[in-house]
């Protein structure tokens, strides 16, 4: 077992990562290599910014690899799936890190982008379940999915994603059951506001009312989130099916 920054994972571990080129994806990915896993970066869209994530991660020591994959669609995701096991044979730790999000008036919803959001939010898990079950190694096959505390908490404009994320954690808690018999763990990190930095979008009065309301007096961090997805990889998390686990900053307690 190697140990690196308090992350661990098996010498050879193959870990894929889903939405793993920016954001919280590029935060969990860095984890894992850190930790010494060989992580395989999926993106759908974003070349430049795959290649620069995968520069980056390269730089730092780890061992990555770009696959370019729709996995909002069911023929991404089994190409993916069926590329890795051609290329690797087995897959020790899923990351689904992806999110598509467009925010509008619960009252005026964006009926087709919406029903697009759904897709990226659940098509890893639903469109690849029955190849899961055969690709992921049995008995320390880890799978994590990140959702966001909007599947439960009432934020404005993000009705759309909300339910996506909702519809996430109960796959997440199905597909435990189901994979639970062949030692495999599947879990959620739902993370709250992400700290955005000084180009954080959200309007300064809305972000001053979310600190207020946030015991620890701040926002989360991709890194944060990133520590538990890789907590939840751990063969210590083994006995951990079905959960969601939040990360921000104890808002959720107000």
């Amino acid at each position: 077992m190697t140990e690196i920054n308090g992350a661990s994972a098996a010498s050879g571990s193959v870990a894929l990562v889903i939405g793993g080129t920016r954001g919280i994806g590029l935060a969990v990915a860095r984890k894992l290599s850190a930790a010494g896993s060989e992580v395989l970066l999926n993106y759908a869209h974003d070349e430049d910014g795959a290649l620069a994530a995968e520069r980056q991660l390269s730089e730092e020591g780890g061992k990555v690899r770009l696959m370019r994959a729709d996995i909002g669609r069911p023929a991404g995701v089994v190409r993916l799936l069926e590329d890795i096991r051609r290329t690797h044979g087995r897959l020790d730790v899923l990351v689904h890190a992806a999110g598509s999000f467009h925010p509008a008036p619960t009252a005026s919803p964006h009926i087709g982008k919406y029903l697009g959001d759904g897709a990226v939010a659940v098509g890893p898990l639903l469109y690849g379940a029955a190849r899961l079950h055969t690709l992921m190694t049995p008995e320390t096959g880890r799978v994590v999915a990140v959702s966001s505390i909007g599947a439960r908490t009432v934020v404005p404009g993000y009705a759309g994603l909300g339910m996506a994320k909702a519809a996430l954690e109960t796959l997440v808690r199905y597909l435990a059951v189901e994979l639970a018999g062949k030692g495999v763990a599947v879990n959620a990190v739902a993370a709250g506001k992400i700290d955005g930095g000084a180009s954080d979008p959200v309007p300064a009065q809305v972000l001053e009312g979310l600190l207020r309301r946030t015991p620890t007096g701040r926002l989360a961090t991709a890194g944060e989130v990133a520590d538990v997805v890789a907590l939840l990889c751990r063969p210590e998390a083994g006995g951990l099916h079905g959960q969601v686990l939040t990360v921000d900053g104890g808002a959720c307690l107000r």
